[in-house]
């Protein structure tokens, strides 16, 4: 059965690794192929958020509204199981991360209502303090060669470990 268009109803804003072209677009590929996922376009949320790399080169947007810059990044539609898939990935249901509502704006369009990864609230403030609140724009090719795939990472590491240990190091 292919899924419809009505099927797609989560708009999903996705900012790092999950982009076209950068290290874990195959599986939006694999969504799309799957008709459980849609390119809306390019977007930027309309309020400035703190977008940061921590541990292996993992991207992580911050809720804090205000600091930061306007982030850019993909909005995708995508379906129930589509989301149930990015959720898993994003480990959501081990505290990595966090999915959120966050308005985002085409260039010029009007700004629309999606949800995106934060990281989990806990770490959020800190993370942005040990990055002396510097912060990027955009998540890109560049940044994305500091990226260290799950499969080469230090056998038993923990994302969320590592983020806690990061933020709490000197």
């Amino acid at each position: 059965m292919v899924v419809g268009e009505e099927e797609r109803e989560h708009l999903i804003f996705v900012y790092g690794t999950l982009k076209r072209g950068l290290p874990n677009y195959p599986l939006m590929e694999g969504l799309m192929a799957g008709n459980d996922a849609v390119l809306v376009g390019s977007y930027s949320t309309e309020e400035p958020h703190p977008l940061v790399l921590g541990p292996n080169g993992i991207p992580y947007l911050i809720n804090l509204p205000g600091s930061g810059q306007r982030v850019k990044g993909e909005v995708y539609s995508v379906s129930d199981r589509a989301l149930s898939l990015l959720d898993d990935f994003e480990g959501l249901s081990v505290g990595h991360y966090e999915r959120l509502p966050v308005r985002v704006a085409e260039v010029g369009g009007d700004a629309v209502e999606a949800e995106a990864y934060f990281v989990q609230r806990g770490f959020g403030e800190g993370l942005w303090k040990k990055k002396g609140e510097v912060g990027l724009k955009e998540y890109g090719v560049e940044e994305a060669k500091e990226y260290v795939r799950k499969e080469n990472r230090k056998p038993g590491s923990n994302a969320v470990d590592e983020v806690r240990e990061f933020v709490l190091s000197c």
